[in-house]
């Protein structure tokens, strides 16, 4: 199965409100970045045992490890989780950036250094969510 299957198929999977805000974000974060490589991980480790929910990943960029090493990696994440959505900006430098310059704004939302996590889109400033991504893929922070 293609990503694009996998991504249509994880999304169809969800309960019926959060599959279609997870719809909506789809569409959000590909009309920010409409030729951004598509990913999906699905959350099972090398021996296909799941440790961690499902991602779907947008964009991409290069991991420097302390060691030297590196890893493409994807930029925006978005995975369904117990309580809701999360929405993951990854490649920020500056750990506290997300939950300073959006916290505040973007309505019912924990942020954390690179999540932000919400119930619903109901809940939250889809126009702050909307800067962030767009932010996220520009990688300046």
């Amino acid at each position: 199965m293609n990503v694009k299957a996998q991504i249509k198929e994880y999304i169809a999977s969800q309960a019926e409100a959060k599959c279609i805000d997870m719809q909506a974000l789809h569409k959000l974060i590909l009309k920010a970045s409409p030729k951004c490589k598509l990913w999906f991980l699905d959350g099972k480790d090398g021996k296909g045992k799941t440790v961690t929910n499902p991602n779907i990943g947008y964009g991409y960029y290069t991991i420097k490890y302390a060691d030297g090493s590196t890893k493409e990696f994807y930029r925006i994440g978005l995975s369904a989780n117990t309580t809701g959505i999360s929405v993951y900006i990854l490649g920020l430098s500056d750990k506290t950036y997300l939950a300073k310059t959006y916290g505040k704004k973007i309505g019912k939302a924990s942020v954390t250094g690179y999540c932000i996590k919400f119930k619903a889109l109901k809940d939250i400033n889809i126009d702050i969510l909307e800067a962030a991504i767009k932010e996220g893929f520009e990688g300046k922070n």
